[in-house]
Protein backbone atom coordinates (compact mmCIF):
# COMPACT_ATOMS: atom_id res chain seq x y z
CA UNK A 1 0.00 0.00 0.00
CA UNK A 2 1.42 3.28 -1.26
CA UNK A 3 0.60 6.13 1.68
CA UNK A 4 0.86 9.78 0.86
CA UNK A 5 1.94 12.06 3.62
CA UNK A 6 1.14 15.41 3.19
CA UNK A 7 2.88 18.34 5.33
CA UNK A 8 1.71 22.30 4.15
CA UNK A 9 4.27 24.54 5.92
CA UNK A 10 4.94 28.06 6.07
CA UNK A 11 8.41 29.36 7.69
CA UNK A 12 9.27 26.40 10.03
CA UNK A 13 12.00 25.44 8.46
CA UNK A 14 14.43 24.51 11.39
CA UNK A 15 11.71 21.87 12.96
CA UNK A 16 10.42 20.56 9.27
CA UNK A 17 13.81 19.32 9.27
CA UNK A 18 13.34 17.22 12.18
CA UNK A 19 10.13 16.72 11.34
CA UNK A 20 11.16 15.38 7.50
CA UNK A 21 14.14 13.55 9.25
CA UNK A 22 11.80 11.52 11.39
CA UNK A 23 9.51 10.79 8.39
CA UNK A 24 12.55 8.86 6.63
CA UNK A 25 13.43 6.91 9.70
CA UNK A 26 10.44 5.01 9.70
CA UNK A 27 10.19 1.24 10.61
CA UNK A 28 7.20 -0.96 8.90
CA UNK A 29 6.48 -4.47 8.49
CA UNK A 30 6.44 -6.59 5.54
CA UNK A 31 2.60 -6.57 5.36
CA UNK A 32 2.15 -3.13 6.02
CA UNK A 33 3.41 0.35 3.91
CA UNK A 34 5.02 -1.46 1.12
CA UNK A 35 6.28 2.37 0.20
CA UNK A 36 5.00 6.11 1.27
CA UNK A 37 5.73 9.47 0.22
CA UNK A 38 6.08 13.25 1.81
CA UNK A 39 4.67 15.80 0.14
CA UNK A 40 5.33 19.02 1.22
CA UNK A 41 3.60 22.16 0.01
CA UNK A 42 5.30 25.49 0.57
CA UNK A 43 2.86 27.72 1.38
CA UNK A 44 5.18 30.95 0.31
CA UNK A 45 7.81 30.63 2.96
CA UNK A 46 9.95 33.17 3.76
CA UNK A 47 12.46 31.41 5.44
CA UNK A 48 14.30 29.77 2.12
CA UNK A 49 12.28 26.22 2.55
CA UNK A 50 12.33 25.41 -0.97
CA UNK A 51 15.92 26.19 -1.00
CA UNK A 52 16.89 23.98 1.60
CA UNK A 53 14.57 20.98 0.86
CA UNK A 54 16.07 21.28 -3.01
CA UNK A 55 19.58 22.00 -1.65
CA UNK A 56 19.04 18.61 0.67
CA UNK A 57 17.22 15.88 -1.76
CA UNK A 58 19.56 13.16 -0.60
CA UNK A 59 18.60 13.42 2.66
CA UNK A 60 14.69 13.24 2.15
CA UNK A 61 14.65 10.91 -0.51
CA UNK A 62 10.81 10.38 0.27
CA UNK A 63 10.17 14.04 0.11
CA UNK A 64 8.08 15.84 -3.17
CA UNK A 65 8.22 19.23 -2.76
CA UNK A 66 5.52 21.80 -4.07
CA UNK A 67 4.75 25.39 -3.52
CA UNK A 68 1.96 28.29 -3.64
CA UNK A 69 1.41 31.33 -2.99
CA UNK A 70 0.30 32.58 0.22
CA UNK A 71 -2.92 31.18 0.34
CA UNK A 72 -3.58 28.92 3.53
CA UNK A 73 -3.30 25.52 4.64
CA UNK A 74 -6.02 24.60 3.17
CA UNK A 75 -5.21 25.58 -0.30
CA UNK A 76 -1.99 23.63 0.45
CA UNK A 77 -3.02 20.32 1.39
CA UNK A 78 -5.38 20.68 -1.64
CA UNK A 79 -2.57 20.69 -3.88
CA UNK A 80 -0.90 18.16 -1.51
CA UNK A 81 -3.82 15.97 -2.29
CA UNK A 82 -4.00 16.47 -6.09
CA UNK A 83 -0.19 15.75 -6.14
CA UNK A 84 -0.04 12.80 -4.20
CA UNK A 85 -0.34 9.56 -5.26
CA UNK A 86 -1.03 7.24 -2.23
CA UNK A 87 -4.49 5.23 -1.74
CA UNK A 88 -4.15 6.67 1.98
CA UNK A 89 -3.35 9.95 3.15
CA UNK A 90 -1.82 10.81 6.35
CA UNK A 91 -2.02 14.63 7.29
CA UNK A 92 0.24 16.04 9.60
CA UNK A 93 1.74 19.73 10.27
CA UNK A 94 5.12 20.69 9.45
CA UNK A 95 6.22 21.41 13.47
CA UNK A 96 5.46 17.64 14.11
CA UNK A 97 8.17 14.85 14.99
CA UNK A 98 6.60 11.45 15.06
CA UNK A 99 7.93 8.48 16.20
CA UNK A 100 9.52 5.66 14.08
CA UNK A 101 6.16 3.39 13.53
CA UNK A 102 4.11 6.26 13.17
CA UNK A 103 2.82 5.20 9.56
CA UNK A 104 2.43 1.74 10.72
CA UNK A 105 0.29 2.49 13.93
CA UNK A 106 -2.26 4.37 11.52
CA UNK A 107 -2.68 1.63 8.49
CA UNK A 108 -2.86 -1.06 11.45
CA UNK A 109 -6.25 0.28 13.41
CA UNK A 110 -7.52 1.55 10.14
CA UNK A 111 -7.29 -1.66 8.92
CA UNK A 112 -8.20 -3.42 12.22
CA UNK A 113 -10.96 -0.97 12.99
CA UNK A 114 -12.63 -2.12 9.20
CA UNK A 115 -12.23 -5.44 9.97
CA UNK A 116 -13.81 -4.83 13.51
CA UNK A 117 -16.82 -2.81 12.20
CA UNK A 118 -17.25 -4.65 8.73
CA UNK A 119 -16.66 -0.78 7.35
CA UNK A 120 -14.36 1.27 5.71
CA UNK A 121 -16.16 4.17 6.46
CA UNK A 122 -13.64 5.25 8.91
CA UNK A 123 -9.93 7.84 9.59
CA UNK A 124 -8.16 7.33 12.64
CA UNK A 125 -6.49 10.27 14.61
CA UNK A 126 -3.19 9.96 15.96
CA UNK A 127 -1.77 11.20 19.57
CA UNK A 128 -0.36 14.77 19.38
CA UNK A 129 1.98 15.63 22.73
CA UNK A 130 2.94 19.10 22.53
CA UNK A 131 6.44 20.05 23.82
CA UNK A 132 8.92 22.50 23.82
CA UNK A 133 11.67 20.40 24.18
CA UNK A 134 13.31 21.75 20.17
CA UNK A 135 16.73 19.36 20.95
CA UNK A 136 14.50 16.26 21.74
CA UNK A 137 10.95 16.88 21.34
CA UNK A 138 9.78 13.02 21.50
CA UNK A 139 11.12 13.10 25.34
CA UNK A 140 8.26 14.89 26.76
CA UNK A 141 5.34 12.81 28.22
CA UNK A 142 1.72 12.95 27.93
CA UNK A 143 0.12 15.26 29.53
CA UNK A 144 -3.81 15.47 30.16
CA UNK A 145 -3.46 19.12 28.66
CA UNK A 146 -2.62 17.14 25.50
CA UNK A 147 -5.86 16.07 25.07
CA UNK A 148 -7.96 16.62 22.11
CA UNK A 149 -11.69 15.93 21.32
CA UNK A 150 -11.76 17.41 18.06
CA UNK A 151 -13.35 14.84 15.24
CA UNK A 152 -11.05 15.71 12.26
CA UNK A 153 -7.89 17.84 12.93
CA UNK A 154 -5.13 17.38 10.45
CA UNK A 155 -2.17 17.67 13.00
CA UNK A 156 -2.01 13.61 13.43
CA UNK A 157 -4.83 11.78 10.64
CA UNK A 158 -4.86 9.24 8.44
CA UNK A 159 -7.86 8.31 5.55
CA UNK A 160 -8.76 6.47 2.80
CA UNK A 161 -8.12 9.36 -0.53
CA UNK A 162 -11.49 8.31 -1.54
CA UNK A 163 -13.29 10.17 1.23
CA UNK A 164 -11.76 13.39 0.43
CA UNK A 165 -12.50 13.12 -3.13
CA UNK A 166 -16.09 12.70 -1.69
CA UNK A 167 -16.52 15.78 0.01
CA UNK A 168 -14.14 17.70 -2.51
CA UNK A 169 -11.34 18.25 -0.19
CA UNK A 170 -10.63 21.50 1.62
CA UNK A 171 -12.61 24.66 1.54
CA UNK A 172 -9.94 27.37 0.17
CA UNK A 173 -11.37 30.03 1.37
CA UNK A 174 -10.46 29.33 4.68
CA UNK A 175 -7.22 31.65 4.27
CA UNK A 176 -6.77 32.58 7.56
CA UNK A 177 -5.95 30.96 10.72
CA UNK A 178 -8.67 28.25 12.13
CA UNK A 179 -11.25 25.66 11.28
CA UNK A 180 -10.42 24.56 7.75
CA UNK A 181 -9.96 21.40 9.51
CA UNK A 182 -13.28 20.67 11.74
CA UNK A 183 -15.20 22.15 8.88
CA UNK A 184 -13.99 19.74 6.37
CA UNK A 185 -14.64 17.35 9.16
CA UNK A 186 -18.43 18.06 9.70
CA UNK A 187 -18.90 17.15 5.82
CA UNK A 188 -17.19 13.73 6.72
CA UNK A 189 -19.62 12.69 9.09
CA UNK A 190 -22.65 14.56 7.49
CA UNK A 191 -22.11 13.33 3.59
CA UNK A 192 -20.98 10.35 4.66
CA UNK A 193 -21.12 8.96 8.23
CA UNK A 194 -17.37 8.49 8.97
CA UNK A 195 -16.27 7.30 12.38
CA UNK A 196 -13.24 8.56 14.26
CA UNK A 197 -10.90 6.14 15.33
CA UNK A 198 -8.07 6.80 18.14
CA UNK A 199 -4.90 5.57 17.71
CA UNK A 200 -2.60 6.73 20.12
CA UNK A 201 0.35 4.23 19.00
CA UNK A 202 0.80 7.02 16.26
CA UNK A 203 2.41 9.71 18.31
CA UNK A 204 3.81 12.87 16.79
CA UNK A 205 4.96 15.55 19.33
CA UNK A 206 3.98 18.71 18.31
CA UNK A 207 6.46 21.68 18.91
CA UNK A 208 6.40 24.87 20.01
CA UNK A 209 9.03 27.30 21.29
CA UNK A 210 8.13 28.15 25.21
CA UNK A 211 6.05 31.53 25.46
CA UNK A 212 7.10 34.78 25.62
CA UNK A 213 5.84 38.37 25.71
CA UNK A 214 7.09 38.91 21.65
CA UNK A 215 4.68 36.38 21.21
CA UNK A 216 1.47 37.96 21.90
CA UNK A 217 0.83 40.60 18.95
CA UNK A 218 0.41 37.41 16.68
CA UNK A 219 -1.35 35.14 19.12
CA UNK A 220 -3.79 38.15 18.95
CA UNK A 221 -3.46 38.56 15.42
CA UNK A 222 -4.32 34.79 14.92
CA UNK A 223 -7.22 35.18 17.42
CA UNK A 224 -8.82 37.43 14.92
CA UNK A 225 -8.36 35.75 12.29
CA UNK A 226 -9.89 32.45 13.94
CA UNK A 227 -13.05 34.39 15.18
CA UNK A 228 -13.52 35.89 11.05
CA UNK A 229 -12.80 31.74 9.82
CA UNK A 230 -15.31 30.62 12.56
CA UNK A 231 -18.14 33.16 11.00
CA UNK A 232 -17.24 31.30 7.90
CA UNK A 233 -17.42 27.87 9.05
CA UNK A 234 -20.79 28.79 10.89
CA UNK A 235 -22.20 30.22 7.46
CA UNK A 236 -21.74 26.57 6.03
CA UNK A 237 -22.68 24.96 9.10
CA UNK A 238 -25.36 26.89 11.24
CA UNK A 239 -25.68 24.81 13.71
CA UNK A 240 -25.92 25.42 17.12
CA UNK A 241 -22.34 22.69 17.82
CA UNK A 242 -20.79 24.72 15.40
CA UNK A 243 -22.01 28.01 17.57
CA UNK A 244 -20.33 26.66 20.57
CA UNK A 245 -16.89 25.76 18.34
CA UNK A 246 -16.54 28.82 17.46
CA UNK A 247 -17.61 30.50 20.73
CA UNK A 248 -20.45 32.74 19.35
CA UNK A 249 -22.70 32.16 22.08
CA UNK A 250 -24.17 34.66 24.69
CA UNK A 251 -22.66 32.09 27.62
CA UNK A 252 -18.79 32.97 26.25
CA UNK A 253 -19.47 36.70 25.48
CA UNK A 254 -20.28 36.63 29.31
CA UNK A 255 -17.65 34.15 30.32
CA UNK A 256 -14.81 36.19 28.68
CA UNK A 257 -16.32 39.56 29.35
CA UNK A 258 -16.56 38.93 32.75
CA UNK A 259 -13.01 37.45 33.40
CA UNK A 260 -11.39 39.94 31.01
CA UNK A 261 -13.15 42.70 33.07
CA UNK A 262 -14.42 44.29 29.61
CA UNK A 263 -10.89 43.81 28.11
CA UNK A 264 -9.40 45.38 30.89
CA UNK A 265 -7.15 42.64 31.62
CA UNK A 266 -5.00 42.36 28.56
CA UNK A 267 -1.35 42.35 26.93
CA UNK A 268 -0.89 45.65 28.20
CA UNK A 269 -2.33 45.52 31.54
CA UNK A 270 -1.25 42.10 32.17
CA UNK A 271 2.49 42.38 31.20
CA UNK A 272 4.12 42.80 34.32
CA UNK A 273 2.59 39.28 35.36
CA UNK A 274 3.06 37.71 32.25
CA UNK A 275 6.72 38.55 32.61
CA UNK A 276 6.91 37.42 36.13
CA UNK A 277 5.80 34.03 35.56
CA UNK A 278 8.11 33.72 32.62
CA UNK A 279 11.44 35.37 34.86
CA UNK A 280 10.31 32.34 37.03
CA UNK A 281 10.34 29.29 35.05
CA UNK A 282 6.05 29.46 34.44
CA UNK A 283 5.99 30.45 31.08
CA UNK A 284 2.91 27.65 30.32
CA UNK A 285 1.37 29.40 33.56
CA UNK A 286 1.54 32.63 31.77
CA UNK A 287 0.19 31.77 28.72
CA UNK A 288 -2.74 29.73 29.82
CA UNK A 289 -3.18 33.05 31.76
CA UNK A 290 -3.05 35.40 28.67
CA UNK A 291 -5.82 33.18 27.29
CA UNK A 292 -8.20 35.38 29.48
CA UNK A 293 -7.96 38.70 26.89
CA UNK A 294 -7.12 36.27 23.55
CA UNK A 295 -10.26 34.48 24.18
CA UNK A 296 -11.99 37.65 24.86
CA UNK A 297 -10.44 38.77 21.37
CA UNK A 298 -11.54 35.93 19.37
CA UNK A 299 -15.16 36.28 20.86
CA UNK A 300 -14.67 40.30 20.04
CA UNK A 301 -13.66 39.19 16.07
CA UNK A 302 -16.38 36.59 15.75
CA UNK A 303 -19.57 39.07 16.18
CA UNK A 304 -17.52 42.06 14.56
CA UNK A 305 -16.85 39.36 11.59
CA UNK A 306 -20.95 37.73 11.77
CA UNK A 307 -22.37 41.26 11.84
CA UNK A 308 -20.55 42.44 9.11
CA UNK A 309 -21.38 39.35 6.93
CA UNK A 310 -24.90 39.57 7.74
CA UNK A 311 -24.98 43.74 7.11
CA UNK A 312 -23.30 42.61 3.33
CA UNK A 313 -26.39 40.17 2.79
CA UNK A 314 -28.99 42.50 3.72
CA UNK A 315 -27.06 45.03 1.48
CA UNK A 316 -26.89 42.19 -0.98
CA UNK A 317 -30.64 41.38 -0.42
CA UNK A 318 -31.75 44.55 -0.82
CA UNK A 319 -30.03 46.08 -3.94
CA UNK A 320 -32.28 42.71 -5.76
Amino acid sequence: MLVSVIIPTFDRRPILAKCLAALEAQTVSESGVADYEVIVVDDGSTDETIAYLEANRDRYPHVRCFSQSHRGPAAARNLGLEKATGETIVFIDSDLVVTEHFLQAHLDALHAASVRSGSDRLFTYGRVINTNNFDNPTAEPYKITDFSAAYFATGNVAIARKWLDAVGGFDPRFQQYGWEDLELGVRLKKQLGLKLVKCPQAVGYHWHPPFCLDDLPRAIDREIERGRMGVLFYQKHPTWDVKMMIQMTWLHRVLWGVLSLGGRLNERSMAGLLQWAIDRGHAQIALELSRIFLNWYNVQAVYAAYHATFARQRATNKRK
